[in-house]
């Protein structure tokens, strides 16, 4: 048996290794890593007790029983190099995180859309509940602070990435599917290759295993009935259709989230359960709380109970996140990468801020993904008034020079879509555009969350000399 008293971890500032690291350390492991940069996780790591570096170095992994390696580092890392020659077991993430919810109730959550904030909503009402539960999220959580914990409970919820079929390495009692859609090109050729991963973790299951899958995505529902076929318990909820679970009479809230009717049973003898108020932004948040209703249901919790939690849930970071507001400017960021997560954001903004101008900062993200997905990227922004399209934020991969931003802004049919190659020419644009009851939306998987947080300090400052000069 490997010892694992002392994990370094290549790659321990991204989402996913950092919240692995978090639970190692709160278990009393010896928790050493690095990463190319310093972020807000390595920072939170180093408080709690982790040796991190900056920068990728042979010596590092000293002591180390046992190396943890990020999807996105290359093989030919030093780190790896010299764990390999040192006869230092290198694992992935895919094979650690089903090692590490051995012996607890494993509750999965898979989707190419919504898995994190359902992942953190559950985790957050399980918490509120008392159960306890560890739980590892691609985000943080707002209400917690963190985006993992090793509880002392049961349950252990976990965010199943589909990228590099991390989610094939778990072995959950129970699953959701949120929804099923090309996404990593990087990883996978063909949207085919994609159902049939989802197809595979569905199969994880065992015998008297529970799946809990989406009526409103076709791809989702159609692996819930082949898994049905197979005998799996399946549980469906829907914001359009008949399910298990279903939303009705949806209508924006004056904390920026929904209020719905919540049904529940199957399609002929369906009864309304009572209205849920939720903070979260957008119909597609009302799917993913119906998602946390149904595994809530399964565990055997009674509803009553836990709804109060669904209203105080504040999100994660970074999903329809409100930043501020300076002289009747709203200022939101959101994590949208993909064609579908854009609209989906900007209806949302559309939903709860009728009326008003809407402003898009878009930062793609990889390479690979604008160039699979160049021409749905460019019709995504529909709901927005103005759109500023910036370089590419290449994430894990190489320039390979045969595809930029610049191939997006003429393919968009839209009235005032630009090319503004950088985010401080961003900025500045948005500083000067923006006009008194206008909304900004920045979205990427990069860095462009300090357009929205630079945006609003720029405001604040020119508000503060603005009434400084005036008295």
């Amino acid at each position: 048996m490997i010892s694992m008293e002392h994990v370094h971890l290549v790659g321990i500032g991204g989402a996913g290794l950092s919240a692995i690291a978090t639970i190692l350390l709160e278990r009393g492991t010896v928790v050493s890593g690095s990463d190319c940069r310093a972020s807000s996780f390595t920072d939170s790591l180093t408080t709690a007790g982790a040796d991190v570096f900056i920068g990728h170095r042979a010596s590092q992994i000293s002591g180390a029983d046992i190396v943890l390696v990020s999807s996105a580092i290359p093989s030919d890392n030093p780190e790896i190099l010299a764990a390999r020659a040192s006869c230092v077991p290198v694992v992935r993430r895919q094979e650690f995180v089903g090692k590490l919810m051995e012996g607890q109730l494993g509750i999965a959550v898979a989707g190419t859309h919504g898995k994190t904030t359902t992942t953190a909503l559950l985790a957050y009402v399980l918490h509120q509940a008392g159960l306890e539960p560890s739980f590892i999220v691609g985000g943080v959580i707002n209400d917690l602070g963190t985006n993992a914990h090793h509880g002392l409970g049961k349950p252990f919820v976990v965010e199943a990435d589909e990228y590099d079929r991390m989610f094939l390495g778990l072995r959950p009692e129970l699953a959701v599917i949120t929804n099923v859609e090309y996404d990593h090109p990087d990883c996978y050729t063909t949207a085919l290759e994609v159902r049939d991963a989802f197809k595979q973790f569905i199969e994880l299951l065992p015998s008297d295993g529970v799946l809990v899958v989406s009526r409103d995505d076709p791809v989702a529902e159609h692996l819930g009935d082949e898994a049905s076929d197979r005998g799996v318990q399946v549980v469906t909820y829907s914001v359009t259709q008949h399910a298990d679970w279903r939303a009705s009479s949806i209508k924006p809230n004056k904390v920026g989230g929904c209020d719905f009717e919540v049904f529940h049973g199957s399609s002929g003898n369906s009864q309304p359960l009572r209205i849920v108020s939720s903070r979260l932004a957008g119909l597609h948040n009302v799917g993913n709380v119906l998602a946390v209703l149904a595994v809530l249901d399964s565990m055997g919790l009674v509803i009553d109970e836990t709804i109060e939690w669904l209203h105080k849930f504040r999100g994660v970071g970074r999903r329809f996140d409100v930043r501020g507001e300076v002289n009747d400017i709203m200022i939101v960021d959101d994590y949208a990468h993909h064609p579908t997560e854009i609209r989906a954001t900007l209806a949302s903004a559309r939903l709860h801020y009728p009326g008003r101008v809407v402003w898009a900062l878009f930062q793609p993200h990889t390479f690979s993904r604008t160039r699979v997905m160049l021409a749905d990227i460019a019709a995504s922004f529909t709901d927005a008034d103005h759109v500023l399209v910036t370089d590419i934020f290449a994430g894990r991969e190489h320039d390979s020079g045969t595809i930029s931003s610049e191939d997006i802004v003429p393919l968009m049919e839209h009235p005032d879509a630009q090319y503004v190659p950088s985010l401080e020419g961003a900025l500045r644009t948005l500083v000067e555009g923006l006009q008194p009851g206008d909304v900004l939306i920045t979205m990427g998987a990069g860095d462009s969350h300090t357009v929205a947080d630079g945006v609003l300090e720029s405001l604040s400052e020119r508000r503060g000399n603005e009434m400084v000069s005036w008295i």
